[in-house]
């Protein structure tokens, strides 16, 4: 079992866009968003890509379960997991689902409702055996999910709307913002509040500096601008994080040697990786 004062961020999706498996994507992992945070005995996970279908399998001999899943906005990359979540379909389980982006204008159940169904998938979301909630929130509040928690939110700049996270628990603090575009010749202040001293940021990095004024408008950053957030708000890890779907192992060597040149420390996330603050 847990302690009560572990606190730790495992990595099972690190892409953006699509999944990308293959050769080329052996060492940092081709699965779409998808992240294990773990606050003393309790389970969180952030976004649901491709990734958390082996979250899910890795999950299977832990029943009965008590999960809060977090999206931070339901484009395709960080949902398809969901449906071939194996912990969804086990009786025993509880797994709350919580989104800050949708209302009003929609709700996480309609959303998802809406990609599980037919002709574009079999099985509507009534398949899931486990006791299944949907709560919807204000992209600013703060949420008080379990005793000892408390998970700040922030809105971030992507098209549909999308959410940044800050976990505290113990003292310390896990930040997790994607999707988002910075906003060019400033800082989104928003981010930068919610990251303020934060032990990881784990941020949306696209992009490469040289790469973003072909995509100015998509809804994403570079390692770079995340690096003068962490810089501003006295971030402790900088994680580099969505990589895009082109950028294979070479690619992403050369931005790992460059960003740790420029903040020593600073990490390219891949599947797999564990991170305490």
């Amino acid at each position: 079992m847990p302690a009560a004062d572990d606190f730790l961020v495992r990595f099972w999706g690190v892409r953006g866009s699509i999944a990308c498996p293959g050769p080329g994507t052996v060492r940092y992992g081709g699965n779409t968003s998808c992240l294990e945070v773990r606050c003393g005995e309790h389970l969180f996970i952030f976004d649901a890509g491709t990734g958390l279908r082996a979250l899910g399998q890795s999950l299977i001999g832990q029943a009965p379960l008590d999960i809060d899943l977090y999206f931070t906005h339901t484009h395709f990359d960080h949902v398809n997991g969901l449906p071939f979540f194996v912990p969804a379909f086990m009786k025993p389980n509880r797994i709350r689902l919580h989104a800050g982006h949708l209302i009003p204008q929609y709700t996480l159940k309609y959303v998802l409702s809406e990609m599980m169904m037919a002709p574009l998938f079999p099985a509507p979301v009534e398949v899931f055996q486990a006791k299944i909630s949907y709560h919807d929130f204000t992209a600013g509040e703060t949420l008080k999910p379990k005793p000892g928690v408390t998970i700040r939110t922030a809105p971030l700049h992507h098209p549909n709307n999308a959410t940044g996270y800050r976990v505290e628990h113990g003292g310390k603090a896990i930040c997790y913002i994607t999707d988002t575009e910075h906003k060019p010749g400033g800082m989104d202040k928003n981010i930068v509040e919610l990251v303020r001293g934060a032990d990881i940021m784990v941020y949306d990095a696209t992009y490469t500096d040289q790469e973003y004024p072909r995509f100015k408008g998509w809804g994403h950053s570079t390692w770079q601008e995340g690096m003068k957030i962490a810089e501003a708000a006295g971030v402790k890890t900088y994680v580099i994080f969505h990589h895009d779907p082109s950028h294979n192992d070479e690619f992403m060597d050369k931005v790992a040697e460059e960003a740790t040149a420029a903040r020593p420390g600073t990490i390219v996330a891949r599947e797999g990786m564990t991170l305490t603050p």
